[in-house]
């Protein structure tokens, strides 16, 4: 996949950088709360949002606490219209040091009490026509080192190119408000992320995954150093923002969602389908488990943390199988998903 780099936009310094930068690195005093604020607006807006296009079921509340400090809500809808199950979530912890899998990521955070909240969601339509979606979107404090996180991906069963490219499409321009270089660079982490090593198979089409995203660095914080979003945040350099610019950052890619997603449910949810097109579904559904519960960062933080265990594996799909050796016959739509669609490619460009 080849993007060009936006053109970079000449900053002449002032005389007093050094302090701007400082300045530019503090959050504000109630960042926790605006913070809060931010992902339980997000978890409001998606709420409503499924409920009224499945027409027929409704997401059950429940207030959860966690022994060691904080609680959050989980929102469960089951054997709707449209999704057999789901779950959006929130949730806001603290505690006296980060887990491991944290730690190992930001040494710097070590020893540091910690804050953190934020909203996720995983929807398992009904239909196989219907994609599976994941979103999540968070923030962390520990110390003085703060960052925000999240990002949203689709998971389809079937091919259709026409909703992987508005999928990808509305969420690069939520991106393209903010900076030019966040969607290639965050695009590129998804596809990176979401990825079934043990398979060498991606889990759907991506979308936008970023992490520690703070005033100063590199856009791509992740592991893989000779991976293309490491090379092309290479490229683009370090980039400064200040907090209240991630936090604008970050809301506008969560209120994208709905936008991106109920389309593709409008569009497919009245098709046809049988048996064949369903047992490929919950066979599909296998690599979803199989990644939450071997891969998912999300799913570590929360079990390392002591959190809510059913609010951490709603994530599951409520009926999935798994099948030896099972290979789709060449030329199908099932053979299409694995050898052509899902593999990286341009989606935004397809518009």
């Amino acid at each position: 996949m080849t993007i060009q780099l936006a053109t970079p936009v000449k900053k002449v310094p002032c005389s007093d950088c050094d302090n701007c930068a400082r300045r530019r690195a503090v959050p504000p005093e109630n960042s926790r709360q605006l913070a809060k604020q931010l992902v339980q607006e997000l978890q409001d807006q998606i709420c409503q949002g499924l409920e009224e296009i499945d027409g027929e079921a409704k997401f059950q509340h429940d207030n959860w606490q966690r022994p060691g400090g904080g609680g959050g809500q989980s929102r469960v809808i089951r054997n709707g219209r449209v999704f057999e199950q789901g779950g959006v979530n929130f949730s806001e912890v603290w505690g006296k040091s980060l887990p491991p899998a944290i730690v190992t990521q930001m040494p710097k955070a070590k020893g540091h009490e910690f804050y953190a909240t934020g909203t996720s969601m995983v929807l398992h339509p009904r239909s196989p026509y219907v994609p599976t979606v994941h979103l999540n979107y968070r923030y962390f404090e520990a110390g003085p080192i703060w960052w925000f996180a999240g990002g949203a991906d689709l998971t389809p069963y079937y091919a259709f190119k026409e909703d992987a490219s508005h999928f990808h499409t509305t969420l690069k321009q939520a991106c393209d408000r903010h900076n030019k270089d966040y969607y290639p660079t965050f695009k590129r982490w998804c596809d990176e992320y979401f990825y079934l090593k043990h398979r060498q198979e991606a889990r759907g089409i991506g979308g936008i995954f970023f992490d520690y995203q703070s005033a100063q660095g590199l856009l791509y914080q992740g592991q893989n150093s000779e991976g293309a979003a490491a090379d092309y945040s290479r490229q683009v350099g370090e980039v400064s923002r200040s907090w209240s610019e991630l936090r604008a950052f970050t809301q506008s890619c969560g209120e994208a969602f709905l936008p991106a997603y109920l389309p593709i449910v409008k569009a497919r949810q009245k098709l046809n389908y049988g048996d064949r097109q369903r047992e490929f579904q919950l066979y599909r559904r296998g690599r979803y488990v199989e990644f939450n519960l071997l891969y998912d960062r999300g799913t570590v933080f929360g079990l390392q943390t002591n959190g809510r265990t059913e609010s951490i594996l709603m994530s599951l799909p409520p009926l999935t199988r798994w099948e030896y050796q099972y290979t789709p016959e060449p030329g199908t739509p099932e053979a299409e998903l694995t050898e052509t669609f899902l593999r990286p490619q341009d989606w935004a460009a397809l518009v």
